[in-house]
């Protein structure tokens, strides 16, 4: 996809990955870029638009679709983390982790479907996770959430096919947002992160692996759970 000219949508654009997505695609040539959140702050930069979106509510989706008709990008970033556990874990926000990373990007995607095949196909990027591939204690419905998201992002990519829709997952790693504040572990720069992802939307690519962890955790779903998920004790 030719980023030059093209219209974005970037949810979750208020902080992290979201604002390094809102930058570098007004850095590639985006001709619009519409950056969203429940409460968006203000764009500070030519050709972007603020635009108030909750994911998880579907009277605010629709009216997204219809306020951003012009979109041949959307970029699925929006996401939660809870850290819940499924079986101890409080429900509800267990339920809010699928209903942000699954039904919010499905709802998302339903709304612009019709969208993008009216602006000749565009593409959709959902930011994914390595823990789509790995559970973790401590982010076991943060990674339900992420597994199903891959599954629905592999599933539209075949529905939106015959629209020219192209559908690219991002999976990364932990890095350098809010989100991740409170874990003292390695992190990606998120601009590298957001880098490797639009040169993968350039090329066509139909999934990115954003750092080598992430490679691992795709390369070791062949392994046994017997070895991946060792018992000690």
């Amino acid at each position: 996809m030719d980023l030059s000219g093209s219209i974005a949508l970037v949810t979750g654009a208020n902080r992290g990955i979201g604002r390094h997505f809102v930058g570098q695609l007004h850095d590639r040539g985006a001709s619009k870029i519409y950056a969203t959140a429940r409460s968006p702050r203000s764009a500070d930069l030519p050709g972007v638009e603020t635009l108030p979106l909750d994911i998880t509510d579907p009277d605010s989706v629709a009216a997204a679709a219809v306020a951003a008709s012009d979109v041949t990008l959307l970029v699925n970033n929006a996401g939660v983390s809870t850290a819940q556990n499924l079986v101890t874990g409080d429900l509800t926000k267990i339920r809010l982790e699928m209903d942000t990373h699954f039904y919010g990007t499905l709802a998302m995607v339903r709304a612009f479907a019709p969208v993008l095949a009216g602006n000749g196909g565009g593409a959709v990027l959902n930011v994914l996770s390595r823990l789509s591939w790995l559970s973790y204690l401590g982010a076991n419905a943060y990674s339900a959430a992420k597994a199903a998201e891959w599954s629905l992002t592999n599933g539209i990519r075949l529905e939106l096919r015959e629209q020219g829709t192209l559908v690219t997952g991002l999976v990364l790693s932990s890095t350098d947002t809010d989100m991740m504040a409170g874990w003292d572990i390695p992190k990606n720069d998120p601009a590298d992160v957001v880098r490797a992802a639009l040169d993968g939307l350039e090329a066509g690519r139909f999934e990115i692996l954003a750092d080598r962890d992430s490679a691992e955790a795709k390369a070791a779903l062949s392994t046994d759970p017997g070895v991946l998920y060792a018992q000690t004790g």
